[in-house]
């Protein structure tokens, strides 16, 4: 199993204007939201506030508006779009998952349901910082 660093996620009640800060002062490179095919937001399911992305041509910003209620309406205890997180890449979620249950540490399977190529995983580092680990699918 491999694990690579692959975004920061922020959020933000603003998003163009947080895009427009990394894009025009920072000089980092629009992905256009074309390349993240989303499923779409349902009554029960899904996330369909703003998203917008960058890159320095490595890594990736993920930017996201502020969500209070996602974590409560998917029933899990984890909101990723709550105050943002940080994203690793991994070649086999599954074995990636039972290191979690190995070693008890309580994490929120959202699936596909922000992403449709991605399989995504959040859980809580020792301080309390939202990590993310995806699978594309």
């Amino acid at each position: 199993m491999k694990l690579e660093f692959h975004h920061i996620n922020f959020v933000s009640a603003d998003v163009k204007k947080m895009h427009e800060f990394y894009i025009k002062v920072l000089g980092l490179d629009n992905i256009p939201i074309e390349n993240f095919p989303r499923p779409p937001e349902t009554e029960k399911k899904g996330y369909d506030g703003e998203i917008k992305f960058a890159t320095d041509g490595v890594i990736q910003m993920h930017l996201a508006e502020k969500n209070l209620d996602v974590s409560h309406k998917h029933d899990k205890h984890i909101n990723p779009v709550e105050r943002g997180h940080i994203a690793f890449r991994t070649d086999d979620i599954s074995s990636f998952l039972k290191i979690l249950d190995e070693k008890k540490i309580p994490y929120s399977d959202y699936g596909t349901t922000f992403a449709k190529e991605w399989h995504q995983v959040f859980f809580h580092d020792p301080e309390g910082n939202i990590i993310e680990v995806h699978q594309r699918v």
